[in-house]
Order: structure tokens, then sequence, then C-alpha cells
């Protein structure tokens, strides 16, 4: 068996477990629905979500990966009664790593090829209907689908087969460094654009006139969703980060420190894309239309457009490989304790694996555009989210808080002991009842939710 790497840093340990987290969903998604559902009434009902369910989930599998010192496919076979069927789980977890990554890697590469276009003033001089064309050519070409995901795969792999200190904790402290700067920068320029003070307050003021419109429960089932999701929990990413990791600080501490850093970004992304909408009259739409066909066009009209232009996708493009790289290591440490396999063997497996696994989705858009697993319009990409998002993700974090409160698992006493080791932030008393009755049931009616 290889011997345990571990992080140079708890810098690093942060920054990668943030990484994990910090994705293209919480960049368009969260200004979105902010704006979809009441402004800052809704930041309010999500940081309460966040520290009620995200925090807590997010704790139990790193206190797991630290415990075992191991990934997900042994953390269970160490930590479980003997004779029980935790460690099932535990490849339930691999399997939702490479589901994820199959129509992930084709997402990056499409910030990829925002970036290179922008830079090179491919939409320059164009209008909203010619900007529209050029994103559904771009999905037209088999070509530039697979070219740009397999540049994704192949820097993915190249980097986490350097090593856990010198390739992955190295690279993704630069990243997401430059990461924040390049946000702080586009908000500034976006908050004091000439006529920017109304999308501040679409974005900012709790408006409750929206809230009952959209509906008070409506809107606190997407602010669960979003706060629960928005941390990658429930497939084993976290307690990977865990294991490797010293004893020297509590991991509830930690958890909240990967919480700010994760809503620091959604937050700052809705201070980057709705003043912008606002001081050129767009409004800001739903989903990724926003970013691949309304945000171009306003760059166009922009000021230094194209530089602006070109550091927005730089940063959607590091949003989404800080993701990639944090998976890739999960599926890597997970083959490697599999099969005794050493990482550079292990990379090269995976990156031929990962790369033919992700192609159905590239060509989802394309070639293979007459699958519609979920009726008429839909594509490969939309059937791998779901599993995702609605079974995988959810059904995981149930399993993990049902492990750590439950005797026929590895127990609340086991679990706190390994939680509270170190300076920081300490699990409270009152939060054992919470998390043993209530949490199970927050999270089985997300579950039920998805799936409706």
């Amino acid at each position: 068996m290889n011997e345990r790497e571990h992080l140079g840093s708890r810098l690093g340990f942060i920054l990668l477990s943030a990484g994990c987290a910090i994705g293209i969903g919480n960049v368009w998604k969260f200004p979105w629905l902010v704006g979809q559902y009441g402004g800052g009434a809704f930041v309010l009902i999500y940081l309460a979500f966040l520290f009620l369910m995200g925090i807590p989930v997010m704790t139990m599998e790193f206190a797991m990966g630290r415990a075992a010192q191991a990934s997900p496919v042994r953390m269970y076979q160490k930590l479980e009664p003997s004779g029980t069927g935790w460690h099932i789980h535990g490849y339930a977890s691999l399997a939702g790593n490479y589901l994820l990554m199959m129509f992930y890697t084709t997402v990056a590469g499409w910030m990829l090829q925002y970036f290179f276009m922008t830079a090179v003033g491919g939409f320059e001089g164009l209008d909203a209907a010619e900007i529209d064309s050029k994103f559904n050519a771009m999905l037209a070409s088999p070509a530039l689908q697979t070219g740009f995901m397999g540049i994704i795969v192949a820097a993915g792999f190249g980097i986490c087969a350097i090593g856990l200190q010198k390739g992955l904790e190295r690279v993704t402290k630069v990243m997401m460094t430059a990461l924040l700067c390049i946000m702080l920068i586009l908000a500034v320029n976006s908050i004091f654009m000439p006529g920017a003070g109304r999308g501040l307050r679409f974005y900012l003021m709790p408006n409750l006139a929206e809230v009952r419109r959209a509906g008070i429960l409506k809107v606190i089932v997407n602010a669960m969703n979003q706060a629960f999701f928005t941390l990658s929990i429930g497939i084993g990413a976290m307690a990977i980060f865990g294991s490797y990791i010293g004893k020297e600080h509590a991991l509830m501490g930690e958890a909240v420190n990967v919480a700010l850093l994760d809503t620091f970004v959604a937050f700052t992304s809705g201070l980057i894309i709705f003043p912008a909408c606002f001081a050129y009259g767009v409004q800001p739409d739903a989903g990724p239309s926003l970013i691949f066909k309304t945000l171009p066009n306003i760059f166009n009209h922009m000021p230094f457009g194209r530089a602006f232009g070109s550091l927005f996708f730089v940063f959607m493009s590091f949003a989404a490989f800080s993701t990639v790289l944090a998976v890739f290591e999960n599926i890597l440490a997970m083959t490697m304790d599999l099969s005794g396999w050493s990482r550079k063997k292990s990379a090269a497996v995976n990156l031929v694996l990962v790369f033919v696994l992700s192609l159905p989705c590239a060509l989802g858009f394309n070639v293979l555009s007459f699958i519609q697993p979920l009726g008429k319009g839909t594509t490969v990409m939309d059937l791998f989210d779901f599993l995702v998002s609605n079974l995988l993700l959810p059904i995981g974090a149930l399993l993990y808080v049902l492990f750590c409160t439950r005797k026929a698992g590895w127990g609340w006493d086991n679990f706190v002991r390994e939680a509270d080791t170190g300076r920081g932030i300490k699990v409270r008393g009152w939060m054992r009842p919470f998390s043993t009755w209530v949490l199970p049931l927050l999270i089985l009616a997300i579950i039920i939710i998805g799936l409706l």
C-alpha cells in the first residue's frame, strides 16, 4: 500500500476544499436565484440553511476522512462496526465522482473556449442574435467539444500526477488566489458603472413583494437546495481532504472557513453580474444563457470590454477547473487505495478512462443529440447532472449523517471525539438531537423535492 500523503499547509487544505465547493453552479446560479427570489431576503435564508445543514454534514465528512486516514472506498471499512454494509457507499462515492466528471469536464471546456474567443475579439461587433448563434455553433462542433474537454482532462490529471503538495496544492493556491483577485477587480468595475445602483438594490435589498410573488415555500426550498448543493458534500470529496490534514485544528471551524469562502465567491459573482446587467438594460436571465449569451453582449458595449470579458472567463475557467482538480484527486486517491498503484500510474489510467467516459456528454449536443434521455430537448448532460445533483449528493449526505449519529454506524461519540480534536470551534451539545433527527428529515425533503 502507498503511504498516506499529507497537505503542506492549513491554507492549502482550506483552498482545496473551497476549490472543490466553488464551481460554475454557485457562480451563475446563486446570483440568478437571489434575483429571482427576493434579493437580500433569499441571501439571509440561504445563509441560515448553509449553517444549519451544509456545515454539519461537511464536518462529518472531514471527520470520517481524518479518522480513517483513507479515501471513501476504504474509509468505511476502517470505521464501520464489523458485519455492516456501510462500505458499499464507498464504491457509490467513486461512481459519483466519475459521473460528476463525465459532464463537468465538458462545461469546464466551454469556459476555456469562451476565454479564447473573448481574448481574440471573437465577439466584437456582434449583436445579441449573432452571439447566440456563436454559442450554438460551438456546441454543434464535435471537434471543439472533445478537444477542449480533452485539454481539461489532460491538464487536470497532469497536475495531480506531479503530487499532492508539489502539484495539486501548489497550483490550487495560485489559481484560487488569482480567482479571488480577479473577482474583486471585476466587482469594483461593475459597482462603479453608471446606472449600477439599480442592480445593487435589486441584488442586495430584501424585496418582500418578490418573496410573496414567488411564494415563501418556494423561496425556502430554493435557498435550502442551494445551501446544500453548493458545498459538494455527499460523494466523499471532503472526506478525502479530511484524510490529508493533521489534528491541529477542530473540524467544524474548518468547515465554517470553507463555507465562508464558498459564499464569498457566490456573493461576489452577483456583484459582478447584476450591476452590469442593469447598467446596460439587460434583464438578468436564468441559467447558463446569462453567462454565454448575455454577458458577451454587455462586454461588447463596455469600455475595455474585451479585457474585462477575458478576465471574467479566466475567473470562470478557474472556478470550473478548481472543482475538476479536486474531484480528479478524489478519483486518484480512491484508485490508489483500491489498486495499490502509484500516483502516476493511477493518473495515466484515469486520464484515458475519464476522457472516454466524458465523450457521450461532449458529443451529446451534436453527434449524439438524438439521445434525449429525460424527454424532448434534453441531453446526456441533463441526465448525468440529474443523477449527481438529485440522487448521489443528497443520498450520500444522508448516509454520512446516519453513519455519524447512529449506534449501528460510527456513532455520535466517535464523530465528536474526532471533530473536536485540535483548536477551534467545537461541536455543541444541542447539535446532537438536531443532527440525529432534524437534519436527516431536511435532507430527505431535498431528495423528495429533487425527484418531484
